[in-house]
């Protein structure tokens, strides 16, 4: 029986426990905090639950468009974050059975490389012990990026993690990034009252996802009073016992921000400091592990997948390549093909997107057709309020293969899915026009869009 050992308990790390023990593997896995790793208690599902009950908060302020009289709607911040808790909690126990249920040793510890093919294991008493194993899989996940800005290092400067257990909804809050998490969390504490600014360096927020949907966003949370600068570079942070003041440049000018907090949201790094892998000859650097498509090192026993490959961090990409790792580990065939990878974005209304962007065919449009539907044509959007957003496919026009499907509007981090497959199975425009979509659902605009490819949507001219 093959013993393989995994480092970290997160969204690669369990998966990939799970997937070897189903194959037959001996397996122990290494986590020094709460299984589930960033996604479960400090990321993913806690954003996510604060964001849910930021929308029925909104939902329920606007309930009288639709008829409903709510006489007084507030929150309670305490139950709010109880809630949060309780999912995370709930979840990573979730994990834990799962684990136990599938024969994995579970170590709450820390481990480091002696040497390519032995680690040495601390657990939480201090304990350590040598532990060889046939294949080893490091998923150490990542943590918190800080720029080398003067002054970030005061306390009322926080990380991803601090904004989500703030004990109170802060009356100003300034965010460093304009990428997902800071987006994602200036859209729930705006709806919690607070008075929003974000600073982002480039161009545009969200700038590694379709850009003309990116905009209407942006338009979007402006109208819904967060504040945007972009093309703003910050230069300073000072704080006093009464706020921060956030220095920053754009357009050759220089202005202050002033907040009661100020989030730094300007994404993660791969977690590779405590792994001691000076002891080995695998191929690193600062920024992460270098692995095949087998998600292998260049050590035949070793692999390495999710953040601490210092590329696209996201739980879903760390959980398929976990898979990957697994199978290979335990003498199996298996590959990790990026290209079925969805980006999503928890806002109101929603973003994802999966294949190729508008930006991304710039110079070839000639090649590719663009398929536009809005929302606002669609009844089941119409029925939710929620009209302001676009789905658009992009096929080639040879083929008229899907090459990229992006969504903005209600349960796009749903209907994302349905992209993806069509990009899995390398679907058309008319395969998708043939398959009979459910009405009234937003799902059935997807159609339209493909239709609209080919200029023949049927319910927008």
């Amino acid at each position: 029986m093959k013993h393989i050992a995994i480092i970290g308990g997160g969204p690669g790390g369990y998966v990939a426990a799970i997937r070897a023990a189903q194959l037959g593997a001996q397996v122990t896995l290494i986590e020094k905090e709460k299984l589930g790793g960033t996604c479960l208690n400090v990321g993913c599902i806690p954003t996510k639950a604060l964001l849910h009950s930021a929308e029925v908060l909104t939902e329920a302020k606007n309930s009288s468009k639709i008829g409903l009289v709510i006489p007084e709607v507030g929150y309670d911040w305490t139950k709010i974050q109880a809630h949060k808790e309780q999912i995370s909690t709930k979840l990573s126990g979730g994990v834990k059975g799962l684990l136990k249920a599938n024969g994995v040793k579970i170590i709450t510890g820390s481990a480091q490389f002696l040497n390519d093919e032995v680690l040495l294991v601390t657990d939480v008493s201090g304990k350590t012990d040598e532990l060889q194993a046939d294949k080893i899989i490091i998923a150490s996940g990542s943590v918190p990026a800080l720029p080398p800005i003067p002054g970030i290092d005061h306390p009322n400067c926080l990380d991803s993690t601090g904004a989500l257990s703030l004990d109170h909804v802060p009356e100003r809050l300034v965010i460093i990034g304009g990428g997902v998490i800071g987006v994602e969390m200036a859209s729930v504490y705006n709806q919690f009252g607070s008075k929003v600014t974000i600073v982002e360096m480039q161009p545009g927020i969200l700038p590694l996802m379709d850009g003309e949907l990116g905009e209407m966003l942006c338009k979007k949370l402006v109208r819904d009073g967060i504040k945007i600068l972009t093309g703003a570079q910050v230069l300073s942070v000072q704080s006093d016992e009464h706020q921060t003041t956030v220095r920053i440049k754009k357009d050759d000018n220089e202005s202050d921000i002033s907040g009661d907090k100020v989030l730094v949201a300007i994404g993660r790094k791969a977690e590779l400091s405590t792994l001691g892998l000076d002891n080995t000859s695998i191929n690193w650097d600062k920024k992460g592990i270098s692995v095949n498509p087998k998600m292998q090192t260049n050590l035949k026993n070793v692999y390495a997948v999710g953040d601490c490959l210092g590329k696209t961090m996201l739980a879903h990409i760390a959980s398929q390549q976990g898979e990957v790792a697994a199978e290979n580990a335990m003498g199996h065939e298996a590959v990790y093909d990026e290209k079925t990878n969805p980006s999503c974005v928890y806002t109101t209304p929603e973003f994802a997107g999966v294949g190729l962007t508008q930006e991304d065919i710039r110079g070839h449009e000639k090649d590719y057709s663009i398929g536009r539907f809005p929302l606002a044509a669609n009844g089941k959007s119409l029925i939710m309020g929620a009209t302001e957003g676009m789905i658009k496919i992009i096929s080639d026009k040879k083929y008229k293969e899907i090459v990229g499907v992006h969504i903005l509007g209600p349960r796009a981090t749903d209907l994302i899915v349905e992209g993806a497959l069509a990009l899995r199975l390398e679907s058309t425009v008319e395969e998708i026009i043939s398959t009979i979509h459910a009405h009234p659902t937003v799902g059935e605009a997807l159609k339209e869009a493909a239709l609209a490819t080919e200029n023949r949507a049927i319910h927008w001219k």
